[in-house]
């Protein structure tokens, strides 16, 4: 095995708090910035490493913060540059880095230069920073071309002329509030490189890139067979408007502008890719120096799959030397905790009331922990949803009219969204929405039962998630496991992840029937572990018993 690096995000544990759905201090039901540092030290007891913020830049929430308006400030929902800067300083006191979220995709479409784009002639500087075009058609009244918005629709909406004529298209891969950027234009290159140094000069240690494998398009705006596309762009590479070989040059040059800088910046990729070799282009040594397992997280609860998936990411990100960068929840997916006790060809498919299929609380949460524990015990760095230390499981009860996704709205219904995996976290067992504010407002409805996954009922309770959550991180910095290897174990039967990485054997059990723990071995950690068996959906970490 070879001495690993030592940059922090190899190995780090990074936490995604979603700022709105956190904690509120200002009670108006949305959570903000003072609301996360008033709860700083759960993140710190907690034991991570980093925290990245979803989106809490300025935005008329049309995506809830993907809708981005200015880039060089915060939100007034969120609070104020004060309030990030207070943060930012409370967490580095902690040892805890601060990721920010970037979405240079797109920009609201509230931006100034989207509005002076709409201003201006067709052709103009202005529109040349997003992309526009004439239709088709004898009086350009059909799209430029038949591509998809992921929130379902056509990504073209035609523009109104000042006279109230129809005038050009433009693009928008999500929603129509939501304009592409043209990064075939220096000017919007220019203008994410001040950005990017717009924050790190305050002292932000990195940035997660949203839709990192979008940016540059077919200039020649092709049509395209978009029953092969799927979540996110789906086949990736085919798609002329995702994964352009253009894009990688965008990044060898943040990478080159976060290098100028102390303190190992670190840059996150969400790219969306069908083969995990698809994603590895996008940290090679002079790109990115992240991007996230979503081929893992799209991974039923399947022994031999699992195995297939760790060990080709193992070789994949190892062969251009980068870190494996796991994940199980966001805030786009139904949480794991909910989504593993689906049948496989359900875990894609958003939950509500009326969905044909619900997962059991009991197997859910049991398969929830041990996939955890399956996770934090593999080298590389690892992300976490916020809640999912408490066991949340996915809501399912929200009502239409409560929705707030646009995924739901555009799609008229059919598909429910990610409402579910957004609700307001409960810190308190009983009081005003269960301590996420003092005044019981909460933009997304917490459902009844919320109190019994508070975060003060389960502190002092050793059997709790959020017990297991602490004694993992704690025990995954002492035995060195971010920076550690896999070595497969022999013989522990075709339903059982059994891998030792270091002086810790990861056992997750994965069949229907109980598992012997291994011989001369100590429980390090264990999670439902039953009369010194090994449960069905259970794991344990062991180590070598002392003589």
């Amino acid at each position: 095995m070879t001495t690993p690096r030592a940059e922090w995000w190899r190995s780090a544990v990074i936490y995604q708090v979603y700022p709105r759905s956190f904690a509120d201090a200002d009670g108006d039901g949305i959570g903000d910035l003072a609301g996360a540092l008033s709860r700083i030290d759960h993140l710190a007891d907690l034991g991570v490493d980093a925290v990245w913020f979803s989106p809490f830049m300025p935005s008329p929430q049309k995506d809830a913060g993907y809708d981005i308006s200015d880039y060089r400030d915060i939100d007034p929902l969120f609070g104020t540059l004060a309030d990030f800067d207070a943060f930012l300083a409370a967490a580095h006191e902690r040892g805890i880095r601060v990721i920010v979220d970037l979405v240079p995709n797109h920009s609201s479409d509230q931006h100034p230069w989207f509005q002076q784009a709409l201003a201006a002639a067709p052709r103009s500087p202005e529109r040349a920073r997003y992309i526009f075009s004439d239709g088709k058609g004898p009086r350009g009244e059909e799209p430029p071309n038949n591509w998809p918005s992921f929130f379902g629709g056509s990504a073209w909406t035609r523009t109104v002329d000042p006279d109230g004529s129809p005038g050009q298209w433009y693009l928008h891969l999500f929603d129509s509030s939501q304009p592409d950027f043209n990064w075939q234009n220096e000017e919007v290159r220019e203008e994410f490189r001040s950005i990017l140094r717009f924050w790190l000069d305050r002292g932000a240690d990195g940035f997660r890139v949203d839709v990192a494998h979008g940016l540059v398009k077919d200039p020649d705006l092709p049509d395209h067979d978009t029953t092969r596309t799927g979540a996110m762009g789906g086949l990736g590479n085919e798609a002329p408007y995702l994964a352009q070989e253009g894009v990688h040059e965008i990044y060898r040059d943040w990478r080159r502008l976060l290098d100028s800088y102390d303190g190992d910046r670190a840059l996150c990729a969400e790219a969306w890719l069908p083969t995990l070799a698809q994603v590895a282009l996008w940290v090679r040594p002079d790109e990115m120096h992240q991007a996230f397992n979503m081929n893992y997280l799209g991974t039923p609860w399947d022994a031999e799959r699992l195995r297939a998936v760790i060990d080709e990411s193992r070789e994949v990100f190892g062969a251009v030397g980068a870190p494996s960068t796991w994940v199980l929840s966001n805030h786009d997916v139904v949480r794991h905790t909910s989504r593993l006790a689906l049948p496989a060809e359900e875990q894609s498919v958003a939950l509500g009331p009326d969905s044909a299929v619900l997962p059991d609380p009991v197997i859910a949460l049991r398969r929830g922990r041990a996939a955890t524990m399956v996770m934090l015990g593999l080298p590389g760095s690892s992300y976490l949803y916020q809640g999912e230390e408490l066991g949340l499981p996915e809501v399912t009860e929200i009502a239409d009219d409560e929705r707030q996704d646009p995924r739901f709205f555009r799609s008229e219904g059919e598909a429910y969204g990610r409402d579910g995996c957004r609700v307001p976290l409960p810190w308190t067992a009983d009081g005003p929405s269960h301590g996420f504010n003092d005044t019981g407002e909460s933009w997304l409805p917490q459902p009844p039962h919320w109190g019994s996954f508070a975060r003060d009922a389960q502190i002092a309770d050793p059997s709790s998630t959020l017990s297991l959550y602490r004694r993992i991180l704690r025990l995954r910095r002492e035995h060195g496991l971010g920076t550690g290897d896999v070595e497969w174990m022999d013989g522990a039967g075709d339903d059982v992840l059994a891998f030792r990485n270091g002086d810790v054997m990861v056992l997750a059990n994965l069949g229907e029937d109980p598992l012997a723990l291994p011989e001369g071995h100590a429980i390090a950690l264990s999670a439902d572990l039953e009369e010194g068996l090994l449960p069905p959906d259970a794991a344990a970490w062991v180590v070598p018993a002392r003589s």
